[in-house]
C-alpha cells in the first residue's frame, strides 16, 4: 500500500498536530476502557494516568526502534484478568507493578535469545498459514465489542438496545468511508477526526432534544463527565495530575498485601505466561503493519529492537498507569486507512496524550464521547485488522489440507471464544480464575500444534513429510529476514 506520509516524513507543523490528535483519538477509548475494567474489581485505576502511562510506553519504544516503526503502544487487554486475579489477592497498586514487570521481562528475555541466536526458529515456529488467520482473530474477535457500543451504547449488553445509538454508530461510520473515499487529500488524512466529530455532534443534538422533552430514550451522550469536572469549579477543573500507579502504591501500602517471596512468585506465574502468547500477537501487529506500508519491520528495526521497545514500554507504562502496554491494532488500522506512516506524528500524539492527561478538560470531553460513536468508529478500524490478516493468505495454498486445517482451528476457535481457565476461585456467584488465556492465545497455541502435527511423520506415498514439506512451509513462512543462509544465524 503506498503510503502518503512514509516512516521518516515530517508534516507540516499544523498537519502534524491535527494527525497526531487523529491517533489519539483512535487509540483513545480502548486505553481508557481497560483502567475502567480493572477498577471494577476493587482498586482505584485512573484513566488518565493509563494514558500517560500509554503515551510515555511509546516513546519509549519509538526511542528503542530508533523512530524506525510506527507503532503505538495502548492498553492491553490480554493482561485484564491476570491484573483482576492480581487486585483479588489484595496485591494492590505495587502488586499490578510487579506483574507487568514480569511480562514484560519476558519481552527482554525473548528479545535477547533473538539477538543471539536469530529468528529462523519463529519463521520455523510462525509461519504466514498461522500469523495471517491469527491477525484476522485478533480484528474479528474485537467485532462484538464494536457491534455491541453501537447497539447498547454501553459495554454492558444488559442495557436498553437502542436505535438512536445505532443511528449515531452508522453515521460515524459512513462518515469516515465517504471522507476516506470520497475527500480531498487533506481530508483522506483524518477521516476519524471527521467521523467522531459528526457522530458525537448528532448524539448531543439527539441528547439535547431527550432532555428537553423528558425522553431518556434519545439522551445517547452522558454530561457526567462535564459534571464531575466542572460541577464544583477549582483549580483541579483545568488542570489536575493524573493519580499515577506508583504514588498510589507508596499512599496505599499499608492497605494491601506485603511485598514477599510468596506474592513475587504468584505474580510471575499470573503474568509471565501471557507475556510469552502476546509474544504472537506483536509478532502479527508489526507484521501486518509491515505489510500496509511494504517494509519488513520484523528486519529493520528488527525483532530484538520492537520486542524490547514493548517490553520496557510496557514496564514503564504499568509504573505511572498500571496498565500492561501492547501494539495497538487501532492504531495500524489508522496508519492504513490514512495512509500515514510517519513516525514523528506517533512521537507527537505519544505526548500529547501525556501533556492532555493533565489537562481535565480534554480528558472530559473524550470520557463523554458516546459508546455507540466509538463502535462505529471502530467498525472501521476493526475490519482494516481483520482484512489485513487474511491478505497474508493470498500466498498459502488452501487447497492442501495441511494449510486448510491449521487456518480452520485458528479461525474457529479465535472467533468462537475459546479460552484456557486455570484454577478457579469462587466469589458468590461469580467465578474467577487464577490464569485465563484468551481465545487469540488459545487460538495460537492450538494452530501451532495443528501446524506441527499435520507436518510431522510420513505422507500417503511413504516419504518423510518433514521433507517433502520444507518446501511447501518456506513458501507460507514469515519472512522474519530476507538476509543469506549464510547471515540468517543472528540478528543484526
Amino acid at each position: 500500500m503506498k503510503m502518503i506520509y512514509g516512516i521518516k516524513d515530517r508534516p507540516s507543523a499544523g498537519k502534524l498536530i491535527v494527525f497526531a490528535f487523529q491517533q489519539m483519538i483512535a487509540i483513545m477509548a480502548a486505553t481508557l476502557l481497560v483502567p475502567l475494567l480493572v477498577s471494577q474489581a476493587g482498586i482505584d485505576l485512573d484513566p488518565a494516568a493509563a494514558l500517560f502511562g500509554a503515551g510515555i510506553g511509546t516513546i519509549v519504544y519509538i526511542i528503542c526502534t530508533k523512530g524506525r516503526s510506527p507503532v503505538f503502544l495502548g492498553s492491553s487487554f490480554t493482561f485484564i484478568g491476570a491484573m483482576m486475579a492480581a487486585v483479588a489477592q489484595n496485591y494492590g497498586y505495587w502488586g499490578l507493578i510487579i506483574g507487568v514487570g514480569f511480562a514484560g521481562l519476558v519481552y527482554v528475555i525473548i528479545a535477547i535469545v533473538i539477538r543471539f541466536v536469530g529468528t529462523n526458529w519463529l519463521n520455523k515456529l510462525l509461519p504466514a498459514v498461522i500469523i495471517g488467520p491469527i491477525v484476522a482473530c485478533i480484528g474479528l474477535s474485537l467485532s462484538g465489542t464494536a457491534t455491541q457500543w453501537m447497539m447498547y451504547n454501553s459495554a454492558d449488553t444488559a442495557a436498553p438496545y437502542n436505535l438512536i445509538a445505532i443511528l449515531c454508530g452508522l453515521v460515524t461510520f459512513f462518515v469516515i468511508v465517504l471522507t476516506s473515499v470520497k475527500g480531498g487529500k487533506m481530508l483522506k488524512l483524518i477521516p476519524f477526526i471527521i467521523g467522531i466529530g459528526a457522530g458525537y455532534l448528532l448524539a448531543l443534538v439527539f441528547t439535547l432534544i431527550g432532555r428537553a422533552a423528558g425522553v431518556s430514550y434519545l439522551q445517547v451522550l452522558d454530561f457526567q463527565p462535564f459534571i464531575d469536572t466542572f460541577g464544583d469549579l477549582r483549580f483541579q477543573s483545568f488542570l489536575d495530575y493524573p493519580k499515577f500507579t506508583f504514588l498510589m502504591g507508596i499512599e496505599t501500602a499499608s492497605d494491601y498485601a506485603p511485598i514477599d517471596g510468596a506474592m513475587i512468585g504468584n505474580l510471575a506465574i499470573l503474568f509471565a505466561p501471557i507475556g510469552v502468547v502476546e509474544l504472537a500477537q506483536h509478532i502479527a501487529h508489526h507484521k501486518n503493519l509491515g505489510n500496509i506500508i511494504e517494509q519488513d519491520l520484523i528486519k529493520d528495526p528488527g525483532l530484538t529492537r520492537t520486542l524490547l521497545g514493548d517490553g520496557i514500554g510496557s514496564i514503564v507504562g504499568a509504573v505511572f498507569g498500571a496498565c500492561a502496554n501492547t501494539a495497538y491494532g487501532e492504531s495500524v488500522g489508522c496508519v492504513a486507512i490514512t495512509k500515514n506512516a510517519s513516525v514523528i506524528t506517533l512521537f507527537v500524539a505519544a505526548i500529547g496524550c501525556m501533556v492532555l492527561s493533565f489537562f481535565s478538560p480534554f480528558v472530559a470531553v473524550i470520557n463523554s464521547i458516546p459508546k455507540c460513536v466509538m463502535g462505529g468508529a471502530c467498525v472501521a478500524l476493526y475490519g482494516f485488522i481483520a482484512v489485513s490478516g487474511l491478505q497474508m493468505l493470498k500466498e498459502v495454498d488452501l487447497g492442501d489440507n495441511r494449510n486448510l486445517y491449521v487456518v480452520s482451528a485458528i479461525l474457529v476457535c479465535g472467533i468462537g471464544g475459546f479460552a484456557l481457565n486455570f484454577g478457579p476461585r469462587s466469589s458468590g456467584e461469580d467465578v474467577s480464575y487464577l490464569i485465563s488465556i484468551t481465545s487469540i492465545a488459545a487460538a495460537l497455541i492450538v494452530g501451532i500444534i495443528t501446524n506441527l502435527i499435520v507436518h510431522i511423520g510420513k505422507d500417503k506415498d511413504g516419504e518423510d513429510e518433514l521433507s517433502a514439506s520444507a518446501e511447501n512451509l518456506a513458501e507460507t513462512e514469515v519472512n522474519f529476514s530476507e538476509e543469506t543462509p549464510e547471515e540468517n544465524g543472528k540478528e543484526e
